[in-house]
């Protein structure tokens, strides 16, 4: 895969002072290897950091949006848009802890 990472030239003073992935970015994947994921899409996923990935998760899941794949490791989750593009939600700076019910919640589709 290759990764590029987007920054508008207004936010490259933001992008220096940042601790850990860098932001405001976005983060494009490209897969050269063919993978079949049940819709033709041509790209990996978008990510996002959050500021607290049990908090955005569940605000996410009061408004009815399906968290495919939850934060069971306190870091990264999965959504998908409504027309069906992988969004990934990484936790800012150290993971948190394990906790309930994120822990136990299992894969619900895919993304």
């Amino acid at each position: 895969f290759t990764l590029v990472f987007l920054c508008a030239p207004e936010d490259e003073g933001l992008l220096k002072q940042s601790k850990g992935r860098g932001a405001p970015l976005v983060e494009l994947t490209y897969n050269w290897d063919e993978e079949k994921y049940g819709e033709d899409r041509y790209f990996g996923h978008l990510a996002y950091e959050v500021d607290d990935i049990y908090a955005t998760c569940e605000k996410l899941m009061k408004l009815g949006i399906t968290i495919n794949r939850p934060p069971r490791d306190g870091q990264m989750a999965f959504v998908r848009s409504p027309d069906l593009h992988s969004i990934e939600l990484l936790q800012k700076g150290d993971a948190k802890p394990p906790a309930e019910p994120w822990s136990s919640m299992p894969n619900t589709g895919h993304w």
